[in-house]
């Protein structure tokens, strides 16, 4: 049996884009977002609600996508909230822009997290777990080094033009969705899971045609 697959080589790959360009934005970021105005009290509230939206929205997304019985769309639609996420944060500098990119990308994150990670584990058995899980986490570890090393060369030509990063960070967003459309879900990811959910008002209706179950 082959430990690891096409999907897990892609998944792990996905993160590896991803984390660049989430990393190559999260060292910079207090710096921006003080230099359009905001104060370190905005920051600090900014950072918490977009933290809170990502672990609220794991739980709940995460439970919706074994009710389906699909991974794909949540892990594509996660990824692609946070790959548009990082160029809106340079287009308008209002807070409540601000506040709405930031709280996109985040839950892309709750979006995609249980989806992928349940992808992750059907592509294992008990036996290969560890080494394709490991390997997904030093994928996207290596992508925690790669993006501050990318953003710290690219300031030291252009110091100060971080708006710009964002921009750049875009592009490794798009290569991490383009991998996504390379993985086919198998059967066994499309049983669905008969139980009732109680999903907040603001999520309905955004991955199904039809309200959901109260």
């Amino acid at each position: 049996m082959k430990i690891i697959t096409r999907t897990v080589w892609i998944l792990s790959l996905v993160s590896l884009f991803t984390d660049i360009a989430s990393e190559m934005l999260y060292p910079v970021m207090p710096v921006y977002l003080k230099e359009i105005g905001f104060s370190i009290l905005l920051i600090g509230i900014l950072e918490g609600v977009a933290e809170a939206t990502a672990g609220l929205s794991k739980s709940y997304f995460g439970k919706l996508s074994d009710v389906s019985g699909k991974r794909l769309p949540f892990v594509r639609l996660g990824y692609l909230l946070s790959a548009i996420s990082k160029p809106m944060m340079a287009v308008f500098i209002y807070p409540l822009w601000i506040f709405f990119s930031r709280t996109t990308d985040r839950i892309g994150k709750g979006l995609r997290t249980g989806a992928r990670d349940a992808m992750l584990s059907d592509e294992a058995t008990p036996q290969t777990k560890g080494r394709i899980f490991g390997l997904h986490r030093a994928m996207d570890t290596l992508g925690a080094v790669l993006g501050p090393s990318v953003a710290l060369i690219y300031l030291y030509f252009h110091p100060g033009n971080y708006a710009m990063l964002f921009y750049i960070a875009f592009i490794p967003g798009v290569i991490a969705i383009s991998f996504t459309f390379l993985i086919h879900e198998g059967k066994k990811n499309q049983n669905k899971i008969h139980f009732k959910i109680c999903p907040p008002f603001f999520f309905r209706s955004i991955l199904e045609g039809k309200p959901a179950v109260l």
